[in-house]
This record gives structure tokens, sequence and C-alpha cells, in this order.
């Protein structure tokens, strides 16, 4: 028998990752060791893992650098209308071996490194993650980053350059320690800062009425230091820029004639202005009214606005004009897009530029920037609108503060018009809401302020509509629109699953990389013996590589014949991850009760960082660790279940996770989940999925068919309906045996014996005030997990169904979402023009 391949040998035969042609195999080598020879600096002969990582990361960085410049100025000669999105997440995690793939770089690379006695993985998993985002909407930011360079759309990502991203989760005695993420502590070298473009973001100070109109004065000013990082799309040589700001006090911070001779502290006081942009709030789906977050807010909007109105009014533009004068034509050369209500400022701040700087009228301003602002709204839990004190706002922004008075001003006059008399109608639609304290309602600015508002999936979008922006949708059922989520095929299928990629590109070739409808092809193979036992064999490879990886990494050893179920996303009530946990102790009661019935095996994974401040999410994450205690360690058990807490998840673990799944927990109360994205990959990367009619599950059901899923649960009527009679869990509580035992069991202290009393707010909340009705859906999710224990027994149908499933998975391609923004938003048509590569002229 032969020997079997080394991971290298495998990875080489992968033909969608580029051929290593012998030239390029030796240019490379020859630019890692110079690279290597001029990182290592005198005193240091010995390499490090850490240095031949970054001699890689340089080399690579080269053969984007042309590209790069290339682009920029292609769009300068071609001034094509630009795209901003600006978003206060940007969800990277990794670069290197993205920037390989989107170059075409990777097996050339891997075979260098191999060639040199390196061995590629363990390089790449020297490099941290960008960590600048809590979850979703952060890691979309990144997707659509991917897509717009793929799609060759002029587009900038506008963000802030946090010094700590989300924090680094640690579990200590089962429950969550929060540690800085100290991420650029080695240096990051992919980004390149940019002095030369360093702006003024004014702060505080008041405002003065002059003949010329208001003056904001007396302002503290803070500076924005751009570092620009390389958006490389999929093999076109487009090369984007995501470009983030840091905070840098001015030289003469705290310096002026009042502070004279406390020379000292001024110096030390610089921090106060640069904390701006020390650390990402870690908050998801929740809204923390803190003045520092306010000002990170301002801060990204300001020096963004700036940027591209520098660039609107210095861009060639078919005429010998040096400079843009007129604002005419904004609109048609520049689209923002506010990634939720966070960069919303964008639209008062536009209005104040243009009508206290640029001296524009106010009707024509507003025009400007209504048509040129859209908006995308990202959940509908009251608790996550940012709704903003008068106070705080007065304070921080008072210019800013009176725009925002007269654009509701005219904005109530209008609805008054339409409207008489109907003062609850303005009560409702106001942007500032009554009460102790006043409040700035953002998503009402947001509306307001933009041309398109749109939610992120279809039923999302339909309740945005008809529940908290209705009285909006009346009035103008034109601005609002859906545009689905989407993930990019790049890094959650090419990348993280190459195995899969392969054998997909076997049978239908490569172009579905850059058209993900193209897998529909694959139900051709339904039927096909090889190509099912090929998909069961890359799934069953990924399984126990994910295996090896959580033995070397957290000591557990898993069975990797075993159904791999898992739940990965933030910790939160909505996202239900105790209802995982209650079909965990079911099945575990069930084990224990009939110990000599065959049992279709189990590991159970739930992954997800809880909110700092965020008690009860904290306490979930301490009952699953405790009930894995009880389960893992009971010898009757055995292998047939585990359970395992997935510690950190984070982009750079979600791509080992999502391939080595076999089923997906999608099990959000109907009606709460916006989207979702990571149902997505998993549909993409052959897991089955047991969830709700919720978020983005819906349209994945209509695309495979509701039969190859296993759907569960009250839909969104279901839920509307129970609210109006009332919800009681007791009602569940009596009536189902097997959840008596298992909440019985937590509130005895079963599962907590040294403290029996640990979880009595958890089953207080499930019995009393649920707002998330765990226990409606109990008995319905039971019995589908049943089915699907029933499905597993059969590998060759539940391989069928997730053939079905990954040739229904085209529509969630970033790319397709991407392409309905720029077509129906911002009013640009994707272009597939190859910009010629640096090494051939231009035209």
């Amino acid at each position: 028998m032969s020997r079997p391949l080394t991971d290298q040998e495998k990875r080489k035969q992968i033909s969608v990752r580029g051929i290593a042609g012998l030239g390029d195999v030796a240019e490379i080598k020859k630019s890692f060791n110079r690279h290597l020879h001029f990182t290592l600096v005198k005193d240091r002969n010995v390499a490090t893992p850490r240095d031949y990582y970054f001699a890689l990361a340089h080399t690579v960085r080269d053969h984007l650098v042309g590209r790069w410049i290339r682009t920029q100025q292609y769009y300068y000669e071609k001034d094509p209308k630009r795209i901003h999105y600006l978003s206060l997440e940007f969800y990277m995690g990794r670069t290197l071996q993205n920037t390989m793939i989107n170059l075409g770089l990777q097996n050339t690379c891997d075979e260098a490194i191999y060639q040199l006695g390196l061995d590629l993985e363990e390089l790449e998993e020297i490099e941290e993650d960008a960590g600048l985002g809590n979850g979703g909407l952060g890691r979309l930011a990144a997707c659509f980053l991917d897509s717009m360079a793929s799609l060759g759309l002029a587009a900038y990502g506008y963000g802030i350059r946090y010094e700590f991203g989300i924090f680094n989760q640690k579990i200590a005695h089962g429950w969550q320690i929060e540690e800085a993420d100290d991420w650029l502590r080695y240096g990051n070298p992919w980004e390149k800062a940019r002095p030369e473009y360093m702006l003024p973001v004014h702060f505080y100070g008041r405002v003065e009425h002059t003949h010329d109109g208001p003056k904001w004065v007396d302002t503290q000013v803070v500076l924005a230091m751009p570092y620009d990082t390389p958006v490389p799309g999929y093999k076109n040589n487009t090369v984007n820029t995501m470009r983030l700001w840091s905070a840098k006090a001015p030289n003469d911070f705290n310096l002026q004639e009042f502070n004279v001779g406390d020379y000292i502290q001024a110096v030390l006081d610089r921090n106060l202005a640069e904390n701006i942009s020390r650390v990402l709030y870690p908050n998801d789906n929740f809204f923390e009214g803190k003045e520092l977050r306010l000002k990170q807010e301002y801060f990204v909007v300001a020096a963004t606005l700036q940027d591209i109105i520098r660039r609107f009014k210095s861009s060639k533009f078919g005429c010998r004009d040096p400079v843009r004068t007129s604002f005419e034509t904004f609109p048609e050369k520049v689209a923002i897009q506010l990634n939720d209500t966070h960069p919303a400022l964008a639209i008062p701040e536009l209005m104040r530029i243009l009508v206290d700087i640029e001296h524009l009228d106010w009707e024509k301003a507003w025009e400007i920037t209504t048509k040129t602002c859209a908006y995308t709204n990202h959940t509908v839990l009251p608790e996550a609108l940012e709704r903003w004190p008068v106070y705080m706002f007065e304070k921080l922004l008072p210019r800013h503060l009176q725009i925002v008075y007269e654009i509701n001003r005219r904005h109530l006059d209008r609805i008054s018009a339409l409207y008489p008399g109907d003062t609850d109608r303005l009560r409702r639609m106001s942007l500032i809401e009554e009460g102790d304290p006043k409040r700035i309602n953002m998503a009402h600015l947001c509306v307001v302020g933009s041309h398109a508002v749109n939610g992120v999936a279809r039923i999302h979008s339909d309740i945005v509509k008809t529940t908290v922006f209705k009285d909006f949708c009346d009035i103008e059922p034109e601005k609002f629109q859906n545009k689905t989520n989407g993930i990019t095929p790049r890094r959650w299928l090419l990348l993280c699953n190459p195995g899969l990629a392969d054998i997909i590109a076997e049978k239908i070739g490569e172009d579905f990389l850059t058209d993900l409808f193209q897998l529909r092809k694959l139900l051709d193979f339904i039927n096909d013996e090889m190509f099912i036992r090929d998909v069961a064999k890359v799934k069953q490879e990924n399984k126990q590589k994910f295996a090896a990886y959580l033995e070397d990494e957290y000591k557990v050893k898993i069975n990797p014949e075993s159904i791999f179920d898992i739940q990965v996303k933030r910790i939160h009530e909505y996202k239900r991850q105790l209802l995982n946990c209650l079909h965990i102790i079911t099945l575990y009661n069930r084990i224990k009760r009939e110990p000599n019935k065959k049992f279709v095996p189990r590991t159970v994974m739930i992954g997800g960082k809880a909110a700092p401040g965020y008690h009860m999410a904290k306490m979930i994450i301490k009952l699953i660790t405790s009930v894995g205690e009880v389960v893992n360690h009971d010898p009757v058990v055995g292998d047939r279940l585990k359970v395992i807490f997935l510690e950190n998840y984070r982009v750079s673990l979600a791509e080992k996770v999502v391939p080595a799944a076999d089923l997906s927990e999608q099990i959000s109360t109907a009606g709460t989940e916006a989207s979702g994205t990571g149902n997505m990959k998993f549909m993409l990367n052959g897991a089955l999925t047991i969830g709700t009619m919720d978020g983005a599950n819906v349209e994945m059901a209509e695309e495979a068919g509701e039969e190859n899923l296993f759907i569960f649960g009250m839909r969104v009527q279901d839920v509307e309906d129970m609210d109006k009679k009332g919800y009681n869990a007791r009602e569940y509580y009596e009536r189902l045996p097997e959840l008596k035992l298992a909440m019985d069991q937590i509130s005895t202290g079963f599962f907590s014996p040294k403290e029996p009393e640990l979880f009595k707010d958890v089953v207080n909340m499930l019995m009393d005030h649920d707002r998330f009705k765990v226990f409606a859906d109990y008995e319905s999710y039971i019995s589908c997990q049943d089915k699907v224990n029933e499905l597993y027994k059969n590998p060759k149908e539940w391989t069928k169904k997730v053939i079905r499933n990954i040739a229904a998975s085209g529509k969630f391609s970033s790319d397709r979402t991407i392409a309905e923004y720029a077509r129906e938003i911002w009013g640009v048509e994707p272009s597939d023009v190859k910009i010629p590569p640096p090494n051939e002229p231009r035209e």
C-alpha cells in the first residue's frame, strides 16, 4: 500500500490554488530570503518562526503594491463613482492566506516555503487575527470589501484602527475571563501609515452666530492619522483600500496659554485624546450610551468626510479644472453606505460642511446629502437601537445638535402637512424622543437622511417595514429595500475548505468562485456514487483534522464518527444557546434512562463571546461548561455524548470549525435574528441546518427546499399571536416531563453540586420573564433533533441532502449581495474588467 500523502503533498494537488511555475517558485524563494535577511537585526543570527512569517508576509505584500498603485491610478483617470462603506467594525481575521489566494499565489508560495524546509500552514498560524469587530456586522463589512474589490468597484472601507480589538476569551473554572487583544504587539505588515493625509477632528466648543452664519469655535482638536490596508479582488488585479483612522494628539495639545507651567502633565494628557482609537466596544446587539463611544462615532465620520471631499474636489473629471468647485455632481460621484446607525453622524456632518463651510443653501445641501447617503439596518431589538442623550450630544457636538433640530423641524413640518392634527404620529416619527433625558433616535435620523434604507434578509426587511419604520414606510415606501446578506466564497470555501472546493471544481470547473450560482450544476451529480463518496470523504477528513486540533489545543478526545453539532455565534438570549443546552441535558437523561440502548453519538460544540457586562450571557457560558463537566465525566455516557465549549471563537477558529460541521444550529426566536451569516457558511461547507424560520434561514429553505433543512418551531406570526395572548412558561414546564426534569436538575444543583443556587437567575428568567420563549419551541426542537439522528444513520441520504444544500447556496455569495447594492442603491455597474498587472504596459 502506498504511504499516505503529507499535508503539503495534498495541498499541491489542489488545482484551485494556482499552478506553481518553477520560475515563480524561485522568485518567491529569492524574495523571501532577501526579506528574512533584512528583517533580522545584526545581533540575531537565529530566525524564529515569527521572522519567517514576516518574511513571507512582506514577500506577498510586494506582489500587492504594484497592483494597488495601478488600481488607484486607474480610478484617478477613469473617475468612476466611488463607494464609501462606513463601519465602526471590520472583522477581517488573518490576511496572509486570503491575499495569496486572491493573487493566485498560494501554490507557488506553498512550494517555495516547502523547498526552504518550512511548513506554510505553521507560518499562517502565527498571524494575529485583526479582530476589529464583534460578530456578524463587522464580518459582513469584511466580506463586502472582498466582493467590492472582486467586482471591480471603486470602493473604500472606512473605520477605526483600534489598538485593542475584541477581547481574547479565556475560560477558567467554566467562567469567561477577558484579556486585552494586543494584536499590534509585533507590528502589522499589511498596513501602511499615511501621515501626509492626517486630518483634524473637532470636539466640544460652542456655536457663535456671525454675519457669515454659525461658526463652531473654541473646539478641542484631535488628529486622525490614516492607516491603509490593501484589499485585493479575486484574480482581477484590482486592489482597493481599507482606510482606518488612528487618533493622535496635536503637538500643542494642552500646551495653550491657560496651561502654562505644567508641561509634563500636558504631555501625559495626550493620552486622553489618543484614547479615542484605543479599544473596540465589545457589545453585540446592545447600545451602551458612553461618551467615548459617541466620540469614536464622530471621529470616524469627520475624518472620512474630509477625505471624501478632498478626493472629490481634486479628482480629474474629463475637464481641465484642477479642482471641482460645484457640489452639484457630488451624489453622481460619491456614495456613502452607513453600516447600521453607528456612522449616522455622517448626515449632520455632511450638512455642516455643505452649509457652514461651502455655503450652500439648506435645501440644496439636504438634497445632496440624502442622494449620497444610504442606511443598512441590522437589528429590530429595541435594546440595540442607538438613542443618544441630548445633553451629551450638545456638550460634544453643539453645532450638530442644532443641525439635527433643524432636520427634525423640517421633517415634522412635512408630516404635519400630510397628517394634520395627528400629534401621536409626530411623536412616534420625531428624531427627538421626549423624556428624561431627551434622546436623539439615530435610526430615525438615518431613515430621514438617506435615499435608501435596507434590511439584511427578506423577512427582516418586511419586519422593518411593518413595525420599526412603519410610519416612515407609509410615506415613502420606495425608500425601503431588501439586500439579503452574503459571504465571500473565497475565504469561506476556497481558503477554509480546499478539499471541497477541489472536488467541486473537478465536476463544474472553477468559475463558481466568482459566480456562486453555478453550484446549481452540482444537482446533476446528486446520484453520482463517486461524487457522493467524495463529498462524504472530504467531510470526514475535515472532522478528523478538527478533532486533532482540539486534542492538541484543549487535550480533549472526541469521536470523529459522531455528529458534529455546532452552534458558534455571540452568546445572547435571543440566539437561544439555552435551548441547545436543554437538548443536551435531554439527550443525557435519555442515555442515563436506557444505558443499553443504541444512540447516535454526538459531539455538541458551542462557542462564542459574551459581552463583558452581560450577566445572563456569562451565566449561560457557565451553565454550558457545567453541563459539559457532568456529561463528559459520566462513564455510562462514554463517547455517545460529548459537550465542548469552544474557547475564544473568532474568524480564524471559524475557518477550522465550519468545514468540520455536520449540523448547524440556527435557533433564534422567529423575528429576532436579522439575517445571520454563519448559517450561510455552514450551508456552503456541507453541514445541514437545524433552525427556525428566522433571518436568512427562510431564504435558505426556499433555495434548497424546506425538506432539505431541519425546520422547527414557531413562525413570526405564531410569536405575534403568543405575545397577544401571553406566554406562560410554566404551562410547558408542567406538560413536558423531559423539560421539567432538565429544569429541575439545573435549579436543584445537579450541574453545580458545590453551589446548588448557582443558576437561579437563569431558571428564574426562563420560568418568569423569558422574552425569547425558549420553552415554547422545546418540544418541536427535540423532535426535530430526533429526525436529525434518524437521517444520520443513513449516510448516503444524509450526504445527498448535503449536496442539495451546497448546490442551493449560490444566492448567499456576498458578490450577489454587492451587485444588488451597486445597481439598486449606489447606481453603479459591477465590472469584470481586469486591470492590467504591473508587469504589463498600460494601454
